[in-house]
């Protein structure tokens, strides 16, 4: 697996060893070994899996407490998913990194802990799947605003209207937002 760091600490583009010929292919999603060997020792307790239309927004969500690290990937279509660093220890506090996962690239992300998290959808059919350290808790899920001007996602949006739901419209500000020490 190649290994690719971004510009936040911890948040890691993954890229799986992909076997293809012209009946298809295979790869390794997930093998604790393979993650062990470059650094990540990782327990997961819970998969999840989204179906989205292009143009779809889902986020920006974290925990707090009960902080989530999130393996990420896309099984069909594409998004533009974003890692948001919440923690104020952090060098790259309040910095964003973005990238595209696909089908077709078959990249992973790995979101640690501390960070908020969403995806812009591409392509209508998105499947959307990711394995989390933590359980999901209502209670103590937060949004940021997805177009926070203190943030500045540059989401890749062209002709798109992001489709949010009620929550993410009403998301918090980075400077009214909880977040990590």
């Amino acid at each position: 697996m190649n290994v690719v760091e971004t510009a936040i600490p911890g948040v890691l583009i993954l890229e799986p060893r992909v076997f293809g010929d012209d009946r298809g292919f295979f790869m390794e999603s997930w093998n604790q070994r393979t993650f062990e060997a470059v650094g990540l020792n990782i327990d997961f307790v819970q998969d999840n899996h989204s179906r989205s239309s292009r143009g779809v927004l889902r986020g920006l969500h974290y925990q707090s407490p009960g902080a989530q690290g999130k393996l990420v990937r896309v099984t069909a279509g594409a998004v533009f998913d974003v890692a948001v660093d919440m923690r104020r220890s952090s060098p790259a506090f309040g910095k964003w990194v973005g990238v595209e996962l696909s089908a077709a690239n078959k990249r992973m992300l790995w979101v640690p802990e501390g960070m908020a998290h969403g995806f812009l959808c591409l392509e209508d059919g998105t499947d959307f799947l990711y394995k989390c350290r933590g359980f999901y808790d209502p209670a103590n899920e937060h949004s940021l605003l997805w177009n926070d001007p203190a943030v500045g996602i540059d989401w890749p949006l062209g002709d798109i209207v992001p489709q949010l739901n009620g929550k993410d419209q009403q998301g918090k500000l980075l400077a009214d937002a909880v977040t990590f020490p």
